[in-house]
């Protein structure tokens, strides 16, 4: 039997707590928001009295309470994340303390017109308006969010173009030579007129760096050198960071120049920077300030950064065909098998007794076998001692020798025979253009296999791309008027000195004087200087 009831409607009133009204019982906890976007005074005293302004109107409304005033001093308004009050503000929203926002104006609240939007919504989520003075909106409003978009469309083409005129005026300063750059490095500090002073203390471990750098060590030696010497960072730590020691060899502000927009920002919007590789023009400008380093020696460090990084593989098998360098030892560099051509490498082993013994021995030979080379291993004593006697017997006569070096070093140590320091590169640079063609000439007419042609061409693009960096610098250093002499000056010093003898073996004399060294299998080795002058030594 089915049993009609009456339909009841019961009424459950709001939670008086939770409506936002203008009684007077029920206030609207308010906030203000503003913001300047530079540091000069004009804009500072609009800062203090924006902030007296919104203090003062949300005390003499009687239905607002005053929830503070958030305010972010010289900071931009295309990106959030720099704007701390106003991340501050959002969160505070989050946790219910504000029932509503104040600004001036959608350009103060944000010029980027994807963080006002996401922001107003987000607000609004929480029942959170925000009321626009200038514009007289009120984000709570539905049908006010394309006025919000409209405004905040205008306020960011306004900051792009405001960003534009910015650059333009920086671009002519460096045209002209006059823009002012950080000088907040290592070495030098700003003057009272803006001109940038050396730091004499700081400037002693810069050249330090340098002439470290140019006798052969590598930078994990010069951090080690620097850490265990008790000298200290640009922080006044004592910890350094090989990364800070590479940066500092190739800054140009310890040659007195000063290179402009190595760095530039994509976008006003986003200002994210990024390493100018050739999208934007840079400004080079000359004897800017006091040198700590002379520009040879500065441009010896670039070309022997350029031949670091150039170096191939030694052994076949490395995993890339990029070498390593290697600033333990010198003869790493400089010993060279006369059958094969590949480098010698140090190996050591342990005698019974306990005593370390070191050979240098043909890493072709080790790594294939004697079918490949028939080279010889050297006991390391033995080979030192041979370098030292073919170094005394090059320099029995140091008059001639002197002369010999005042001849050729200029090119072989110091590069300043620019046009055919540049004239070689160029060669190689149209040697290996011209193989690359070749490859795939080839490549194009087979069907087989290709990927070995692309190897070969990928690798000679690799090295291309290392002598045009070198060619640059050659073409920069031509283009001097100074000779390029210090580095011969301090060795002709160290050639005649009478105290100067090659008694032991010293691995920075050697990287200073020697070319290379060739080991023959007659148990002989040819030690070759810079410059040419060469003897021949037998290993005994």
């Amino acid at each position: 039997m089915q049993v009609n009831l009456e339909k009841r409607v019961t009424k459950i009133e709001a939670n008086p707590l939770l409506i936002k009204n203008n009684s007077a019982a029920t206030k609207l906890r308010v906030a203000a928001y503003c913001r300047v976007s530079t540091d000069e005074e004009e804009q500072l005293n609009s800062y203090e009295s924006q902030i007296a302004y919104y203090t003062e109107a949300i005390a003499k409304n009687p239905s607002w309470t005053f929830a503070g005033v958030y305010a972010d001093e010289g900071i931009t308004g295309t990106v959030t994340s720099k704007r701390k009050d106003f991340l501050r503000l959002m969160r505070d929203c989050e946790k219910g303390k504000i029932d509503m926002i104040l600004t001036k104006s959608i350009s103060r609240f944000a010029r980027n017109t994807v963080d006002s939007l996401s922001w107003v919504r987000k607000l609004r989520a929480m029942n959170i308006g925000v009321y626009f003075e200038e514009q007289a909106i009120d984000s709570l409003k539905a049908e006010n969010e394309m006025l919000i978009g409209l405004f905040s469309v205008i306020a960011q083409a306004e900051s792009e173009n405001i960003s534009a005129n910015v650059k333009w005026g920086i671009h002519q300063s460096m045209k002209n030579g006059k823009f002012c750059s950080n000088f907040s490095c290592f070495g030098y500090m700003r003057g009272a007129n803006g001109v940038p002073e050396i730091i004499p203390e700081q400037a002693e471990v810069v050249r330090i760096i340098f002439d470290r750098f140019l006798d052969g060590n590598s930078l994990e030696q010069i951090q080690r050198y620097l850490q265990d010497n008790g000298f200290v960072t640009y922080k006044g730590g004592k910890a350094w960071n090989k990364k800070v020691i590479d940066t500092i060899l190739k800054n140009e502000k310890y040659a007195g120049d000063l290179l402009l927009q190595k760095t530039y920002c994509s976008d006003p919007i986003s200002k994210k920077t990024k390493v100018n590789r050739g999208e934007l023009p840079k400004y080079l400008v000359s004897n800017n300030h006091p040198a700590i380093i002379d520009r040879d020696k500065f441009n010896r460090v670039q070309m022997e950064i350029a031949r670091r990084g150039s170096k191939h593989k030694k052994s076949s098998l490395a995993k890339t065909e990029q070498g390593k360098y290697s600033g333990k030892f010198a003869l790493s560099e400089l010993l060279v098998c006369g059958e094969c051509g590949s480098n010698y490498k140090r190996n050591g082993k342990t005698k019974k007794n306990g005593e370390h013994q070191y050979y240098w021995r043909c890493i072709n030979r080790s790594e294939n076998g004697s079918k490949s080379c028939s080279s010889i291993g050297i006991e390391e004593t033995k080979l030192h001692s041979a370098i030292c006697r073919a170094l005394n017997k090059m320099f029995e006569n140091k008059e001639e020798t002197v002369n010999l070096l005042r001849s050729n070093l200029k090119y072989a140590i110091t590069g300043s025979d620019d046009s055919c320091d540049a004239y070689s590169l160029e060669n190689q640079i149209l040697k290996l253009e011209e193989e690359s063609e070749h490859l795939m000439e080839l490549m194009g007419s087979t069907s087989g296999d290709t990927d070995r042609f692309l190897n070969e061409i990928k690798n000679n693009f690799e090295q291309v791309k290392i002598l045009r960096e070198k060619l640059q610098v050659a073409k920069i250093s031509a283009e001097s008027n100074e000779t390029n002499d210090s580095e011969f000056e301090r060795l002709e010093k160290m050639f005649t000195n009478t105290d100067v003898s090659f008694n032991e073996y010293d691995d920075v004399i050697v990287r200073r004087l020697i070319e290379c060294i060739r080991v023959l299998k007659e148990n002989k080795i040819i030690v070759v200087l810079k410059g040419g002058f060469q003897a021949e030594e037998n290993i005994i």
